[in-house]
C-alpha cells in the first residue's frame, strides 16, 4: 500500500538510490551531490528529483541537513522509502510545517517499490502517485489512532509555551507516521542537532529558543562544530565560529548541558538497562541500545530538542521488547591473531550484511571485548546500517533474545576483512595526520595511546590530534595523560569530533590521514576531501612517529583473507 506520510504536490526525474544513504557524511550540504565515496550513486544529485532509497541510513544530523538543503534550493522535491525511516521524513516534516518548504514523503510496498523503480520519472498529488501507466491511490499513514494524555494535550493546547506545543505537534505527526498508538516518557535526552552542518541548524534552534522553549528533562549534547572557548585563538573564521558557538549557546540557553561530547556513554551518569532514553547520534543510540541495554530508537536531529522540551517520545521501535528481536544471524570467522582494528572492521562489514534489519553475531564467544572495542564496531556500524542495534553472542546483555521467526543467516569472513582493508586504505603511504577520536577518545584510549607515543615524538610533519569531551579532558589532565600526550607531541581539542571538525582546525596542508576509526575512514573521504589510510592504534602511534603507514595488511588479514 503506498502511503503519504508527509503531503505535497511535486513532480520531476526519479533518483533511484542502490543502497540507504546518510545525508549527513554523505551529500554535500549546499549542493545536493552525493559525495560518500562508498555508495553505488556517488556523483549524483538529490537537487530536484524524486528520489528513492530503501531508507535512510548513518547519522541522525540527515534530518537537519535536508532542512539546509531547502533553505538553499537543492532539496529532493520527494523521497520514497520502502522501509520505515524517521530521520530525513521529521526534515522534510520540519521543512514544510515550520519553513514553508514542500517536500513530499511516501512509502511504497516492496511490490510498488520495484515497479516505480523502472521508470523515469513520476508525479505526487494529494491523492495518488503517478509514474508511466501507474497510479497509485495514497493512504494516509497509521492505522490506529494515536491516544494521547491529558498532559500531552495541554502541550498541545499551549500550556507549556509555544515552543512546547510546536513539539508536541511534530512528535504526534511522527508518532502516528510510525504507527504508534501512544507516547512514552523518557529519563534524559542526547542533543545532535547542536553541529553547524548549515545555517539551518541555527535557525530552527534560534526560533524554539525566542519562543521560549526550555527542556523538562536532563539533557547532554553532542559535540558541536567549534572548541567553544578557543575558535578564535585557533584561526576560525568569525563567519563560521560565531553561528557555530551560537548554535551551541541557543541550546544551553534552552537549558542543554554543555557537554559537548559525541560518546555521552562516556559520561558518569550513563543509562542503565531498560531505561527508556531518547538519545540522536547514531553511534551513541546503537551504544546504547546493544551495549548498555537502555532503550532508545534512532532519534532524527530536531526531534531530540522535541523530547527535550516535552519529556516524552513515540512509543515505537526499539522502545518495544518484540522490535528488538534480531532478524539477521551473522556467523563470524574470527581471524587468528586480530588486534583491534578488528572491532571496526567487523561493525561496517556487519551493518553492511544488515543494512536495514538487527543483527545477532555469532563467533565471537570466546572473545572479552573491552568498552572502547564495542564503542568502536557500533560507531562503524551505525555507518553501513539504519538499525539501531545489534546484539554479540554471549557479549550484550539481550542477545539471547529469540530471533523473530522470520530471520535468516550469513557469514562474514577472512575475505571480507581484506576487502574492507583495500578500501578502508585507498591512500598514499605518506601520511600527513594521524586524526584520533570517532568517536570521542575515552580516558582508557588516550592512556594506551600515551603508553604507546611515551619517550617518543611525533613527527615533524605529522599532525596527530586526538579528539575528545570535555568530561574525559578533565579525567586525563587529573591523571597525568593529558601531559604525557603533549610531551610527545600529540595536540588534544575538546568540544570538536572529527565528523564536525573543519579548516584551520582540521590541518588545511594535509593530503593524507590515518585514523583507526571505521567511522571515519567512511566518512573522511567526503567530509574531508582527503585520501584516508586506517589501521590500529599500535598502527596509528607507528605513523604518527614516522609519517609513513604501513604498506601492507597486518598478519591477521595478510595471512588468512589477502
Amino acid at each position: 500500500m503506498a502511503t503519504k506520510i508527509v503531503s505535497a504536490s511535486v513532480q520531476g526525474p526519479l533518483l533511484v538510490c542502490e543502497e540507504g544513504l546518510s545525508v549527513w557524511g554523505g551529500v554535500n550540504p549546499s549542493t545536493g551531490q552525493i559525495i560518500d565515496a562508498h555508495h553505488p550513486q556517488h556523483g549524483r544529485t538529490l537537487a530536484g528529483h524524486i528520489v528513492m532509497m530503501p531508507t535512510s541510513r548513518g547519522s541522525c544530523t540527515g534530518s537537519g541537513v535536508l532542512l539546509g538543503l531547502a533553505f538553499a534550493g537543492s532539496a529532493p522535491r520527494a523521497l520514497i522509502f520502502r522501509e520505515g525511516e524517521d530521520i530525513l521524513t521529521l526534515g522534510a516534516l520540519i521543512a514544510g510545517r515550520l519553513f514553508g518548504h514542500a517536500i513530499a514523503v511516501l512509502r511504497l510496498s516492496a511490490a510498488e517499490y520495484d515497479v516505480l523503480a523502472r521508470e523515469t520519472s513520476a508525479e505526487i498529488t494529494e491523492t495518488h502517485l503517478k509514474a508511466g501507466t501507474h497510479a497509485w491511490p495514497l493512504h494516509p499513514a497509521g492505522s490506529a489512532p494515536l491516544e494521547l494524555t491529558e498532559s500531552d494535550r495541554a502541550f498541545l493546547d499551549g500550556a507549556h509555551g509555544e515552543a512546547a506545543r510546536l513539539a508536541m505537534e511534530i512528535i504526534a505527526t511522527m508518532a502516528t507516521a510510525q504507527g504508534a498508538t501512544r507516547l512514552t516518557d523518557v529519563s534524559r535526552v542526547h542533543i545532535d542537532g547542536c553541529i553547524y552542518a548549515s545555517p539551518a541548524f541555527l535557525t530552527f534552534a534560534r526560533a524554539m529558543a525566542d519562543k521560549g522553549g526550555r527542556v523538562r528533562v536532563p539533557t547532554t549534547m553532542n559535540a558541536i562544530s567549534v572548541d567553544h572557548a578557543n575558535w578564535r585563538a585557533q584561526g576560525v573564521s568569525e563567519e563560521f565560529g560565531t553561528p557555530a558557538a551560537g548554535l551551541a549557546d541557543a541550546y544551553v540557553e534552552m537549558g542543554a548541558r554543555p557537554s559537548f561530547t559525541c560518546a555521552p556513554y562516556l559520561l558518569e551518569d550513563r543509562p542503565a538497562a531498560g531505561e527508556d532514553i531518547a538519545w540522536a547520534e547514531s553511534n551513541a543510540v546503537i551504544y546504547a541500545n546493544s551495549v548498555l541495554g537502555a532503550r532508545t530508537v534512532k532519534h532524527a536531529d530536531f526531534m531530540d530538542l522535541c523530547i527535550a522540551l516535552t519529556g516524552r517520545a513515540a512509543r515505537a521501535g526499539v522502545y518495544l521488547e518484540q522490535n528488538r528481536a534480531p532478524r539477521r544471524i551473522i556467523d563470524v570467522t574470527l581471524p587468528e591473531g586480530y588486534d583491534d582494528a578488528f572491532w571496526p572492521m567487523l561493525g561496517w562489514l556487519v551493518g553492511q550484511a544488515a543494512p536495514d534489519r538487527i543483527p545477532l553475531i555469532r563467533g565471537l564467544e570466546g572473545t572479552a571485548p573491552s568498552d572502547d572495542d564495542l564503542k568502536a564496531l557500533c560507531a562503524a556500524y551505525g555507518t553501513t546500517s539504519a538499525s539501531p542495534m545489534l546484539h554479540i553472542a554471549g557479549i550484550t546483555p539481550e542477545a539471547s533474545l529469540p530471533p523473530a521467526p522470520d530471520a535468516d543467516t550469513t557469514r562474514v569472513g577472512c575475505a571480507d576483512f581484506a576487502r574492507l582493508w583495500d578500501e578502508f586504505n585507498q591512500g598514499a603511504e605518506q601520511v600527513d595526520l594521524v586524526a584520533l577520536g570517532s568517536p570521542h577518545f575515552s580516558a582508557s584510549e588516550c592512556a594506551a595511546f600515551a603508553a604507546l607515543m611515551d619517550g617518543t615524538q611525533t613527527h615533524p610533519d605529522v599532525a596527530t590530534i586526538v579528539t575528545l569531551g570535555r568530561g574525559t579532558l578533565a579525567t586525563i589532565t587529573e591523571n597525568g595523560v593529558k601531559a604525557r600526550l603533549e610531551a610527545s607531541g600529540v595536540k588534544i581539542i575538546p568540544d570538536l569530533c572529527w565528523c564536525s571538525i573543519s579548516e584551520p582546525v582540521f590541518p588545511p596542508s594535509a593530503k593524507v590521514l590515518m585514523t583507526n576509526s571505521g567511522k571515519y575512514a567512511h566518512y573522511a573521504p567526503g567530509l574531508s576531501n582527503r585520501a584516508v589510510r586506517f589501521g590500529s592504534l599500535a598502527q596509528c602511534a607507528e605513523t604518527a612517529r614516522s609519517g609513513l603507514a604501513p604498506s601492507s595488511p597486518p598478519d591477521w588479514i595478510a595471512r588468512q583473507g589477502h
